[in-house]
Parts: C-alpha cells; structure tokens; sequence
C-alpha cells in the first residue's frame, strides 16, 4: 500500500531519540529514494533538524551512484545508459538490477566512458586479461 504522506510517517522516526544516527539516515535515504529526490532546503533541514550533519555525506555521496538525491542534479546530469536485461533469469523477488551492476560490468569489459568516469584506468592494448593492471 503506498503512503500517501511520507513526511508524517518519516518525522516521528527521524525525532525519535532512541533510533541509532545510521538508523535515521537510512529512513532519509528511503524517503529520497521513495520520491525521486529531494530540494536542497529540504534535505538540509531533514539533516539538521536530526543532527547529523557530520554524516550527511552518507547521505550526499548518493548522487555519484546516479541516485537524485537533490531533484534538479537530475535534471543537470545524464543517465547512464541501462542493459537490456529482459531475457536474463531472474528470482522472482529480485527482477529490479541495481546501476552499479551495470557500471561494474562496463568497468569490466573495458567500455565506460573516459568522460564519466576519469578515475578508471584503461587496459592496455596487449592486455589479454591474465593479470592485474
């Protein structure tokens, strides 16, 4: 059943003195990820109001895995391009892939973009694949 206001649900978890800090962020991180993103406003006050501050990273850091953490940073950045995965076998509780799979399986193979991703070292051309680089 979805839930029409996650505010009213959310508040009293995150005020909640007994829940441990990880806890609350890992409800604020359900709430980000439930609508989509957040505005900047919004989120900062859902970290101070917590008291988290030292730990907002945890939070913010979302945004480099192509989460929309704060809506407009969709809107400013591209999406990185899905698999087809239509026809693989799936559980039938897991049909959802995650994106990181699918960047570690271009960082595999060899095929990120060296724009997107500058950090990732390209093989070299006589690489056959039996040894580190």
């Amino acid at each position: 059943q979805k839930v029409k206001d996650t505010m009213r649900v959310l508040l009293p978890v995150l005020l909640n003195k007994s829940h441990d800090s990880y806890d609350k962020i890992r409800a604020i991180l359900l709430y980000i990820f439930s609508t989509n993103g957040t505005t900047q406003e919004n989120l900062d006050k859902l970290i101070q109001n917590v008291h988290i501050e030292s730990d907002s990273d945890m939070i913010r850091n979302w945004k480099y895995l192509d989460v929309p953490v704060i809506s407009s940073f969709v809107a400013q950045q591209h999406k990185y391009v899905r698999r087809d995965r239509s026809k693989e076998e799936t559980f039938q509780l897991s049909r959802w892939t995650p994106v990181i799979k699918d960047v570690m399986e271009d960082a595999i193979e060899n095929k990120l973009d060296s724009k997107d991703w500058p950090y990732c070292s390209r093989y070299p051309p006589t690489w056959n694949g039996s040894g580190a680089v």
